[in-house]
């Protein structure tokens, strides 16, 4: 409600109580002039006073059902005391409980009407620049600095305003200080950190400053997606809007079973069953989300995977059969990666001479994410000589990993800490002996390195009883999701481009 209709209806709430409060004092004066019998079915009003003294009128219906009203707020004048006998009149009790009230009304009015901010308020969307800081959005915006620095303050207890970056969309509340400050005082902020999360400070009625981290309201539509490999299976699955998400899942998937340098060809096909988020008011586009269903035909040989979650167990990808997909270790622990040099003799790029070459090299630009190829303790997380920065995981007590010419380690890597497969441990770079960045990946069984795209691996899992037959439920629902026509499939191939 504007500030010009808030006066207006506060205005006739005081005059139509002013009315109110004349017309029962006349009702009474008129009553005493005209006494009647309280008798014959008639309400009689009798003043009362309670234990504590106050005086009290009471209305007394003919089904002798009481109301009894509160205390005046006014009493009688003194002169008119000295007049009263032992009780007041009924009739005047009544009269000067009516005016009492509605004067009490009246004054409740005004306090109302003063407690309303005229001054007006406005919401700003603001873009940050590059080199911003939150207090000079907030200045620009002509917040009053006390204003901004209790409102960035609050900020920091749920997120660093120096992570602020060039792009970011800010809301701001304002409203003028009054009707002729320059400066204006922040209501609210509302702050989009990423795809999931928000952080809004919101201004309390006692003029301090709150801040909350917020999960943003999103929506989730299930999506089938499939297409034919014409080059490679990143672009390929890329003109089948395949969110890049989406797509390291599906590779880091099959990863066990298909060396994505050698085994894919043209014409080969894939196809997924995603969940596809996007937020619900529109903005920020869309991410993938769980990956249900996906599914690789190899040279005319078909691979799939269900996505289940066994009870009491992670989240995991199962064949038709119920067989895990999931292997002891990973074939390729980077994605997009190219081989480059294989296990074996080759010509030292660096030294100039013959020398066994004891693990494998995938090509990759720096900074590319290196994971653990499978679950185990880190041994050794160091420079080490040609090496450069080499971490090395013991993943049992036979089997180990290493990974070289690191450009640095991830946050959580040290000596003694555990890791899972598929977590990221460090970043490609060209440190040691390298001649460009690339990821130098060794697999050590009881301290020898051994071929890593020749590792045999263990049998896999393979559900039975009661979880197999929860998953054979599950491969039957996710079956008819795909075939679902009102989902529609979107092909892609080259010559759809």
């Amino acid at each position: 409600m504007s500030g010009i209709s808030s006066r207006r209806l506060l205005s006739t709430a005081t005059t139509l109580a002013f009315a109110a409060g004349l017309g029962a004092g006349m009702v009474g004066a008129w009553l005493m002039e005209h006494p009647t019998d309280s008798g014959g079915g008639s309400a009689a009003a009798v003043a009362e006073r309670g234990q504590d003294g106050a005086a009290g009128a009471t209305l007394i219906q003919p089904a002798q059902a009481s109301l009894t009203a509160r205390p005046a707020a006014i009493g009688a004048p003194p002169a008119a005391v000295g007049q009263l006998k032992a009780e007041p009149p009924p009739r005047l009790a009544v009269l000067a409980r009516g005016l009492a009230h509605e004067a009490e009304l009246a004054g409740e009015a005004r306090l109302a009407k003063a407690a309303l901010p005229d001054l007006p308020w406005s919401t700003e969307q603001i873009t940050v620049r590059r080199g911003d800081t939150l207090m000079d959005i907030l200045g620009r915006a002509g917040i009053a600095a006390p204003e901004a620095h209790a409102a960035v303050q609050s900020l920091q207890t749920v997120y660093d305003p120096r992570r602020l970056r060039a792009g970011q969309e800010l809301l701001i509340r304002a409203g003028a200080e009054s009707q002729d400050s320059g400066s204006r005082r922040l209501l609210d902020l509302d702050l989009d950190l990423d795809f999931d999360h928000s952080v809004r400070v919101t201004r309390g009625a006692d003029g301090r400053y709150a801040a909350a981290k917020l999960a943003r309201p999103q929506r989730h539509d299930l999506v089938h997606r499939a297409g034919v490999i014409d080059d490679s299976l990143y672009m390929s699955a890329e003109r089948a809007a395949l969110p890049r998400d989406v797509t390291i899942s599906l590779i880091k998937l099959f990863s066990w079973d298909v060396d994505f340098q050698r085994d894919v060809r043209r014409g080969d096909r894939f196809e997924t069953l995603f969940e596809e988020v996007s937020l619900a008011d529109g903005s920020g586009g869309t991410r993938g989300g769980d990956l249900l269903y996906a599914a690789l035909s190899i040279n005319g040989q078909p691979l799939e995977g269900y996505r289940f979650e066994p009870e009491d167990d992670a989240v995991e990808y199962f064949d038709r059969n119920g067989r895990s997909l999931k292997k002891f270790l990973m074939r390729t622990p980077i994605d997009g990666a190219r081989l480059s040099s294989r296990f074996g003799m080759r010509r030292h790029p660096v030294l100039g001479y013959n020398r066994m070459h004891q693990g494998v090299d995938f090509a990759a630009p720096t900074g590319t994410p290196i994971y653990a190829a499978g679950d185990g303790k880190v041994a050794v997380a160091k420079s080490n000589g040609g090496y450069g920065r080499y971490i090395q995981i013991r993943h049992t007590g036979e089997y180990s990993t290493a990974y070289a010419h690191l450009s640095r380690f991830a946050k959580s890597i040290a000596p003694g800490r555990r890791v899972q497969q598929g977590q990221v441990i460090g970043y490609v770079g060209t440190s040691g002996r390298s001649t460009g960045p690339h990821l130098h990946y060794e697999v050590l069984r009881n301290g020898a390195q051994i071929n890593p795209l020749q590792v045999k691996q263990p049998a896999n899992q393979q559900l039975a009883g009661a979880e197999l037959e929860r998953f054979q439920a599950e491969v039957a629902r996710i079956d008819r999701l795909r075939a679902d026509p009102d989902r529609g499939t979107q092909m892609a191939s080259r010559d759809h481009h």
